[in-house]
């Protein structure tokens, strides 16, 4: 089992920042990718950002220039630096990591629970 545990969600002013953490843990060999994907209310779960090992980034057109992810592959953990947000950022932030457990073991893909991110305006 591979667990994901988000945090650093909260309430915050449209204008300001927030920064998302995302560790990983269990049976892992390797990840390959991980993302942020969010989920308002009433809408479908859409890609943020992702990045792989390798730390070649996407990003969707909506966050261009405003966030910013990054990992850490010795700790298993992925950020995500939100900065000028906005009321519409406003949504349930997930994690996502897809990889492999052990050498020549089965592949993975695991979600965290969300954490809560409101932008008053």
């Amino acid at each position: 089992q591979v667990q994901l545990v988000e945090s650093g969600g909260g309430l915050v002013q449209a204008g300001g920042s927030l920064r998302l953490s995302c560790a990983a843990s269990g049976s892992i060999f390797s990840i390959n990718v991980m993302g942020w994907y969010r989920q308002a209310p009433g809408k479908q779960r859409e890609l943020v950002a992702s990045i792989t090992k390798g730390d070649y980034t996407n990003y969707a057109d909506f966050v261009m220039g405003r966030f910013t992810i990054s990992r850490d592959n010795a700790r298993n953990t992925m950020y995500l630096q939100m900065n000028s947000l906005k009321s519409e950022d406003t949504a349930v932030y997930y994690c996502n990591a897809a990889g492999r457990r052990g050498i020549g073991g089965p592949l993975f893909n695991s979600w965290g629970q969300g954490t809560q991110v409101t932008v008053s305006s």
